[in-house]
């Protein structure tokens, strides 16, 4: 088994179990401060672990170049606008279907890393996102009460377009990161993807640590005074980053961010098995749509 699969998986559970934490949280703070956290308190983490690689293993730090600063301030502020986009989407009537659109992620991603890095797909490999992406909308649908004549009506809406900026902010996060990585052009990928999650989280620290300095304050104080749930966020965050950097190091971003839809499965597993909600069958459906496009993936890419 190629290495960047259990390491997918692996991150798509830890992001699982952040997104778990976080929910912890949202009492305390915003959704923007709840984003602060994972990136405040994941960075000492991340450092400590490249510090440890640099340690055991002998190995140098990369030195940076204009196409890696380039690719991780672009990428880490994609990521801010992205989850920025996608909680002002919960201020409209109709916010479902903007979150819907949001999950197209997957797709974008596909579309950027082929313009930007070359990273064209099989056949078998597209097929296979559209599988898990249809089986995504499908959840969103089911969760959201949306019909599908309400889902393709609200096509010019502004929260459907913000839904659409959403997930083309992740997909260009994605390949940036990929991109970074790359650009070092070490053979050792652990150091690359350490040094580039690195970067980033710095980027990401800074920036939202100046906006909720600007902007909201009360976030900044909050993320202070729930340090142990906060640590446990970043934690579980910094872990699923290392994971997701490092397969995006070694894999073309696409594949990765499909794989990685398997998050839903734990997400169901989690909310069906140990908070007992009630899942409908349309659910079901769009579960066993995932999981197709997954095993899909796995054998005709």
């Amino acid at each position: 088994m190629p290495l960047w699969i259990p390491i997918t998986i692996a991150a798509a559970f830890l992001q699982n179990l952040r997104s778990t934490l976080q929910k912890k949280l949202t009492g305390e703070m915003s959704a923007m401060g709840a984003t602060y956290v994972r990136f405040a308190y994941g960075l000492p983490v991340a450092a400590l672990y490249l510090a440890g690689l640099v340690f055991f293993t002998g190995a140098t730090l990369p030195e940076p170049n204009a196409a890696f600063l380039a690719y991780a301030a672009l990428g880490g502020l994609a990521q801010i606008w992205g989850t920025v986009l996608l909680v002002a989407i919960f201020a409209w009537r109709n916010f479902a279907v903007g979150n819907t659109y949001s999950k197209t992620e997957t797709i974008q991603t596909a579309l950027f890393g082929a313009i930007v890095l070359g990273d064209l797909l099989s056949f078998g490999a597209f097929l296979a996102i559209l599988v898990s992406l249809a089986g995504v909308v499908v959840i969103s649908m089911a969760q959201a009460k949306l019909t599908l004549a309400a889902f393709f009506r609200s096509l010019g809406d502004k929260p459907t377009l913000m839904g659409i900026g959403s997930g083309a902010c992740y997909g260009v996060a994605a390949v940036c990161y990929r991109g970074a990585s790359l650009s070092l052009e070490r053979p050792d990928f652990l150091t690359a993807a350490a040094y580039t999650l690195v970067v980033v989280l710095a980027i990401q620290t800074v920036a939202m640590t100046l906006w909720l300095l600007w902007r909201g304050p009360a976030d900044l104080r909050a993320a202070l005074a729930t340090w142990k749930v906060s640590s446990v966020v970043g934690l579980a965050g910094a872990l699923a980053s290392m994971g997701w950097f490092t397969a995006m190091t070694i894999q073309n971003a696409a594949y990765v961010r499909a794989l990685g839809q398997i998050e839903l499965v734990f997400t169901f597993i989690s909310s069906h098995f140990i908070f007992g909600e009630r899942t409908n069958r349309l659910e079901f459906i769009g579960i066993a749509l995932v999981a197709g496009g997954i095993l899909l993936l796995l054998f005709a890419r």
